[in-house]
């Protein structure tokens, strides 16, 4: 079975949401399907879109499992934005919890540390 995946992100003001996501993300949407939203594509058929909802901006949380978690908040650093804070489970899973400007949060989350407590 194919499944597609949209994940819909609810903003105030679109401009300002294009810029944060393509900081974070460190590319311009995949696509523009209308004057109101922006889809990026995370991977095959993995999508993450904002779209222009002021009245029900603020309240996402998603999380993406990646491989490269060091990686991605390095290159996201490197393009201005940090975590609002991290987190690492009693298993050594790690989570990087960001926050865009309307205070949805979009957080990364990856494995244990090389060597760290779950890891061996």
């Amino acid at each position: 079975m194919a499944v597609d995946l949209f994940a819909g992100i609810a903003v105030r003001d679109l401009p300002a949401a294009l810029v944060w996501y393509e900081q974070l993300f460190g590319a311009p949407p995949a696509f523009l399907p209308n004057d109101t939203e922006a889809v990026w594509e995370l991977a095959e058929h993995r999508y993450l879109y904002v779209e222009l909802l002021p009245e029900r901006a603020g309240h996402a949380m998603h999380t993406l499992f990646v491989d490269d978690f060091d990686t991605r908040l390095a290159q996201a650093a490197a393009r201005g934005l940090e975590p609002a804070r991290r987190e690492t489970y009693d298993n050594g899973v790690r989570k990087a919890i960001y926050l865009d400007p309307d205070g949805n949060e979009v957080s990364f989350g990856g494995g244990p540390e090389p060597g760290g407590p779950a890891a061996s």
